[in-house]
């Protein structure tokens, strides 16, 4: 916003000189055609002269006048391109502002843009995340009954001592493990001896 302000202000003050330039530029344009109206009514006033006036005054002041006259046309065509010059730069560095005022302006869009898609993404995963945790803590409690219930099933087969203290999963393993051989050994002897 600081950028767009100060090349706003900027293009503002160029604008101004540009309007400067042209009022000086029809200045000009409006001196060099009062001189060319005061060439005229001198030459107007050479024709209504006598001859023999017209032929002394005429060559003399003519002269003068053309050599008077050709210096300021000179010296404002001069003037007239420089500001001819002057203002195709200030219309180039106008053009050129507000070239870079849609460029800022631009980027600062696609910056809110990637900000509120970066945002949305924030959310979605944060979202996400408490799914996770709300379906992690349902299978924690799952798991976890389920180790009871096996602890449970496990020392409570006959001749099986209960636990001391908190037991660990391989511990639990180890005597489910140990249960389930006994088993198969005890099927294995009952086959042998052909008993259903």
């Amino acid at each position: 916003t600081g950028a767009i302000s100060s090349l706003q202000r900027r293009m503002e003050i160029q604008e101004s000189e540009l309007r400067r330039i042209r009022s000086e530029k029809e200045l000009l344009q409006k001196q060099l055609r009062e001189r060319e109206a005061q060439f005229q009514a001198i030459s107007d006033k050479f024709y209504n002269l006598t001859e023999e006036q017209r032929q002394e005054e005429a060559v003399v002041t003519m002269e003068e006048e053309n050599r008077n006259l050709q210096q300021v046309v000179t010296e404002q065509e001069s003037q007239l391109a420089e500001q001819n010059k002057l203002i195709t730069e200030l219309q180039e560095t106008i053009s050129q502002l507000r070239a870079e005022a849609v460029t800022t302006r631009l980027q600062l869009l696609q910056q809110k843009q990637a900000q509120e898609e970066i945002q949305s993404q924030v959310e979605a995963l944060q979202h996400k995340e408490q799914q996770t945790r709300v379906a992690l803590e349902i299978i924690s409690s799952k798991f976890e009954r389920y180790r009871n219930k096996i602890i449970q099933a496990t020392f409570s087969v006959e001749g099986s001592r209960d636990p001391q203290g908190e037991l660990t999963d391989n511990e639990v393993l180890e005597a489910l493990q140990k249960i389930i051989n006994e088993r198969r050994e005890l099927q294995q002897k009952l086959k042998n001896k052909g008993s259903k």
